[in-house]
């Protein structure tokens, strides 16, 4: 492999494609020479902040140039990058901060209307504290008193040498762990997954050579960079190739139209309900989409039509889809250009090369999907318990999520991560938002499970059990959720019942709730 470690790719990246445009930012246009000294800067700023390798530091933000300056800044200096879900509220936030034992926190400070600042805030001084976080630094010109502002973090650098910095970066290991994904799993309680080095970037060679991404690309990132979708399939493939990476904030139709037309994009990953907004917005054709020549997608099912679309309407030269999962480095099978539409459409393709992919069942059956290979995580960030029940004594990780395999190896899924629904091209987990939902203190017993929705894809519904003499409504529970938990979680519909169907072990019978055999 041509780079041992993420810092040796920012600084060839640097090297090779100097004064080649890295990233569009509204008016800023920053070159990768540009893009690879800001990288070292910020590297600096966490040397002189006593940032040591292993430490883990955060990034609280949405898609922005400065996401990826302080993300790669810190991971220069030999930290361990723990994105964190803007839709997140501060109690989630705070929460996946104090079990990561995250020492160093970059936030925005207003996004869609919200003070991530006042929002973190508040859940420090309504909870247990985050004892090991140090240091907050704002991503903007203001900041309160006992936090720092990106610009004094940046200047509290400038003592480090160039030396220094480059000494630290050199010294980073393929195995060391890279980034902690936090990803809640079936019980609701976040897990996350320890990725190294070398796995990211081998992972996400495979993707560039298998989507075919190429120098000279004008890549709009959509996808989260806190997921690994947005960051490794788009950060870290377009520094190894260097394409230009033009981030969007927030999925807004209108935008995407706009940026594809103005900046001559090339390259659109994201989920189907992305791409399909973009075919139905009634002001298309006024749009030149004719630069757009891949397009990446992945979702249980992925419409023919769409499929269709793309190539004949769009003209797009090239579309695939995929399958993964954060413990598996984000990426497990993948569709070859070439394919036949209908595999493109109806599987998500075959197992990347140096992976294997078995569905635990008779050839033809669906059954859980296992995955061995370079790409499973080393584990559960301290918690061996789970990664004991997760990965098998040789090496097999269990996904949870049910498929079926054709002669040819391509993997078709037929349901979700246990009973995981995605919203927009968020994951949600009935498990976690029951939880939070049992804490209101009119609901006796709930159960969540994903219905269709027309613009979503997904969304959420609970069935509720009142507690005895509470008058909630259905409005009342959502009202009180948007509070509590991050927008995409919160269900949108709200069933009351007298109980919920239980098998004899007492676990709730989803099955039943989906065919609406509950009344109240």
């Amino acid at each position: 492999m041509e780079w041992r470690s993420i810092p040796e790719l920012v600084r060839r990246a640097a090297e090779r494609y100097g004064s080649a445009e890295a990233v569009v930012e509204g008016r800023q246009r920053v070159s990768y020479g540009e893009l690879g000294a800001r990288v070292e800067r910020a590297a600096a700023a966490c040397i002189a902040n006593d940032v040591r390798p292993g430490d883990r530091v955060a990034v609280w933000a949405p898609n922005s140039l400065d996401w990826m300056v302080s993300a790669l800044g810190a991971v220069s200096a030999g930290a361990v990058l723990v994105p964190l879900n803007t839709r997140f509220k501060g109690t989630e936030a705070a929460d996946v901060l104090r079990r990561s034992g995250t020492r160093l926190l970059f936030i925005t400070g207003t996004f869609l209307g919200t003070s991530y600042v006042a929002s973190l805030r508040r859940a420090v001084a309504e909870g247990p504290g985050l004892p090991d976080l140090e240091q907050v630094v704002v991503l903007s010109d203001d900041a309160p008193a006992d936090y720092r502002t990106w610009k004094d973090f940046l200047a509290s650098g400038d003592g480090v040498g160039e030396a220094e910095v480059r000494a630290r970066a050199s010294a980073v290991e393929g195995d060391w762990p890279s980034d902690i994904v936090f990803t809640s799993g079936t019980t609701g309680r976040p897990k996350g997954a320890v990725i190294t080095h070398e796995q990211t970037l081998r992972a996400y060679e495979v993707w560039c050579e298998l989507a075919g991404l190429r120098q000279g690309d004008r890549y709009l990132i959509v996808n989260p960079f806190f997921h690994t979708f947005g960051y490794k399939a788009g950060v870290i493939a377009c520094l190894m190739r260097g394409a230009t990476m033009i981030p969007q904030p927030v999925f807004n139709v209108d935008t995407v139209l706009a940026n594809i037309a103005a900046e001559r994009v090339s390259v659109l990953p994201g989920p189907p309900t992305l791409h399909q907004s973009l075919l139905d917005h009634p002001a298309r054709s006024s749009h030149d989409l004719s630069a757009l020549r891949l397009v990446v997608t992945g979702a249980a099912v992925v419409p023919l039509r769409l499929v269709e679309q793309l190539h004949g309407e769009l003209g797009v030269e090239t579309v695939l889809t995929a399958y993964g999962l954060s413990e598996a480095s984000g990426i497990v099978t993948m569709c070859r250009r070439g394919d036949p539409l209908p595999v493109i459409a109806s599987t998500s393709g075959r197992a990347i090369p140096g992976t294997e992919v078995r569905v635990e069942a008779p050839d033809g059956q669906p059954g859980e999907i296992l995955v061995r290979g370079f790409n499973v995580m080393r584990g559960y960030y301290e918690d061996a318990a789970a990664t004991a029940e997760a990965v098998t004594p040789d090496g097999w990780l269990r996904t949870g999520d049910i498929g079926v395999l054709d002669p040819a190896g391509n993997l078709r899924i037929t349901d979700r991560l246990k009973d995981m629904f995605i919203v927009g091209g968020f994951n949600a987990y009935p498990a976690e938002i029951e939880q939070l939902l049992g804490l209101h203190p009119g609901v006796a017993d709930v159960a969540v499970i994903g219905v269709p929705d027309a613009r979503l894809g997904e969304v959420g519904k609970a069935y509720v059990v009142r507690r005895p003499g509470a008058v909630l409504t259905a409005d009342d529970l959502i009202a009180w959720a948007r509070r509590e938990m991050a927008n995409y979680k919160v269900p949108r519909v709200v069933e009351f019942v007298v109980g919920l169907p239980r098998n004899a072990s007492g676990k709730v019978v989803k099955g039943e709730l989906r065919g609406a055999g509950v009344v109240e």
